[in-house]
């Protein structure tokens, strides 16, 4: 995560917040048109016509960002700030001094984003559409529900006039107030990323003293982070949590912590006795991580614990299927992959045919299918991360 992308999931967020408005939007316009149907004082026809149009206008950024999913698009805030000033000026119109409040409510909208240049852009598109207002109702009385003025002298002192000073005023303070939130908000995130990046580094160095025990350099949770990530992209993971998963799979052996050496590097076959005393290290991993705080060491606790689990119950704890987490079923792949084609004390690594075959082989019995699914999908992407990151051996 760096910092551009993290404004960009703001900016992803808030306008998923824009659209949530847009629908209760939707729903005073709904309450407005009962009212004002019931009181039985305006012409019912225009009356629909307005609130057919305002909740069509209003539909737009909810399609768009929670129907279409274009809430990522640098355009969005656009449309959904358009948006708003057109349901603002087609209220201002027909309902004149009855909807004077909502001239604020662009103002507000833009404020979400917290950025001054669009709080002014915004204004000035309001300014525009109390103008364009104006014109209508001098012009086109016949089709204003609520006639209040028949001049252009008396529409500027009496609608324009206000209209623009309440536009100006708020936006005056809506830009100093997101001023100092922006900068807040960089500063937030320039410490959230120290943290993320201090925590990478924690979590590196102590996956890389478990793997120093069995006499290996860290290249092997390297390889495992970057299986991980290729696997995690491939699942439908947002970069930012991908980023995440990645770096708790680089503790999924941290429990080898508190294994022997003697059982570690062992260069021959383990004795039952010695088998079971190694798969106690997924327990050891589950409860060093257990009282860690954070996402990411809440992933790995879970990773630590599970990723020997197999999808027929077989596995070290007898998990089975959906009962396994699937971020384990991930880094379950990620690490037989890398264990096999590793050269190790006690054996040599396997081909990557060989490796390949024995996963595919395995799918259904030991990985669950749709993983495996995705690993033949990027298998070109695995061989190239064991190409970039061969292993050195420490004499």
């Amino acid at each position: 995560m760096d910092k551009q992308s993290e404004k960009r999931r703001i900016i992803s967020e808030v306008n998923r917040v824009s659209a949530k408005c847009m629908r209760i939007i939707m729903y005073f316009l709904l309450v407005l048109f009962s009212f004002m149907l019931i009181i039985d004082r305006y012409d019912t026809n225009l009356l629909v016509i307005m609130t057919l149009i305002c909740l069509f206008i209003a539909f737009i950024p909810i399609l768009i960002v929670n129907i279409l999913k274009f809430d990522k698009s640098h355009f969005t805030k656009y449309i959904i700030i358009t948006c708003t000033v057109l349901i603002t000026m087609v209220l201002i119109t027909e309902l004149s001094t009855f909807a004077y409040p909502l001239v604020l409510f662009p103002i507000l909208m833009a404020s979400l984003y917290y950025n001054r240049t669009f709080i002014l852009s915004t204004s000035l598109l309001s300014i525009i559409s109390v103008v364009i207002s104006a014109i209508i109702k001098v012009n086109y009385g016949n089709i204003i529900i609520h006639k209040d003025y028949t001049t252009y002298e008396d529409i500027l002192i009496h609608f324009s006039i206000p209209c623009f000073f309440i536009i100006i005023f708020m936006s005056f303070i809506a830009f100093f107030i997101v001023d100092r939130n922006a900068t807040m908000i960089d500063r937030n995130i320039d410490t959230a990323l120290i943290t993320i990046e201090n925590e990478k580094g924690l979590c590196y160095a102590f996956s890389e003293i478990s793997e120093n025990k069995s006499k290996l350099t860290g290249e092997h949770i390297k390889r495992v982070a970057e299986y991980t990530k290729i696997l995690g992209r491939a699942s439908g993971f947002d970069e930012e949590y991908v980023d995440k998963l990645a770096t708790a799979a680089m503790m999924h052996d941290i429990g080898k912590l508190m294994i022997s050496d003697e059982i570690l590097d062992k260069p021959s076959k383990l004795t039952d006795e010695e088998y079971e005393i190694m798969k106690s290290h997924v327990l050891y991993g589950e409860a060093l991580l257990e009282k860690c705080p954070g996402e990411v060491m809440h992933l790995a606790r879970i990773i630590a614990k599970e990723h020997h689990e197999r999808w027929d119950g077989k596995g070290y704890l007898g998990l089975k299927g959906e009962e396994i987490a699937y971020i384990s079923r991930i880094v379950s792949v990620c690490d037989v992959f890398d264990a096999l084609t590793a050269e190790r004390m006690y054996k040599k690594g396997w081909s990557l045919e060989d490796t390949f075959n024995e996963i595919i082989k395995n799918s259904g019995k030991q990985f669950d299918p749709k993983v495996i699914k995705l690993f033949i999908q990027n298998f070109d992407k695995f061989k190239a991360v064991r190409d970039k990151i061969p292993d050195m051996k420490i004499y």
